[in-house]
């Protein structure tokens, strides 16, 4: 029982981990346009040339204080999702993601060069995606991910004879 509550904190951690990476996979498909239609705008390329032009401490701070609100709130709006306030709590995950891959992703984007340069802000990146990718290793293999991939995919096909029109 000991040993179950010493490693207690490091499996919520972990569960902490996959949740982050799995709702990052399933959100993927959604921002990645969106994101880089964000950055073809002329004032957000401008912000970003703003931002990098500024010393790397100054960067960590402007992406640091968004980072601080943002990440949070994704997880409040889980817990408001998980007592049944279903609709604020989607509404709140889906305000911080956009805030996130709007503000946050462009501002580390723009300053990513200069954040490098911090030894720890390095060692975490690499860290992160270690264990991003562990995650989705083991998430790739299962039945569950292989079955919604292929979901999908009868998905894309079907919208895709949609948009097309019916075969001659």
């Amino acid at each position: 029982m000991l040993k179950l509550l010493k490693s207690l904190p490091r499996l919520l951690f972990e569960a902490v981990i996959v949740l982050i990476v799995v709702l990052d996979e399933l959100a993927r498909p959604i921002y990645r346009p969106l994101i880089a239609t964000v950055a073809r705008w002329r004032p957000m390329q401008r912000f970003e040339a703003w931002v990098a032009g500024h010393g790397r401490f100054a960067i960590l701070i402007l992406l640091a204080v968004p980072l601080a609100i943002v990440e949070p709130m994704k997880f409040l709006a889980l817990v408001w999702a998980a007592r049944g306030h279903y609709a604020s709590g989607t509404l709140a995950l889906g305000l911080a993601y956009l805030a996130s891959f709007i503000v946050v992703e462009r501002i580390y984007s723009a300053g990513k060069p200069k954040l490098m340069t911090f030894p720890w802000f390095a060692w975490g990146v690499g860290l992160m995606l270690k264990m991003r990718g562990a995650v989705l290793e083991v998430l790739r293999t299962s039945a569950l991910w292989q079955g919604g991939t292929r979901l999908a995919a009868r998905l894309r096909a079907a919208f895709a004879r949609f948009r097309t029109g019916p075969e001659r």
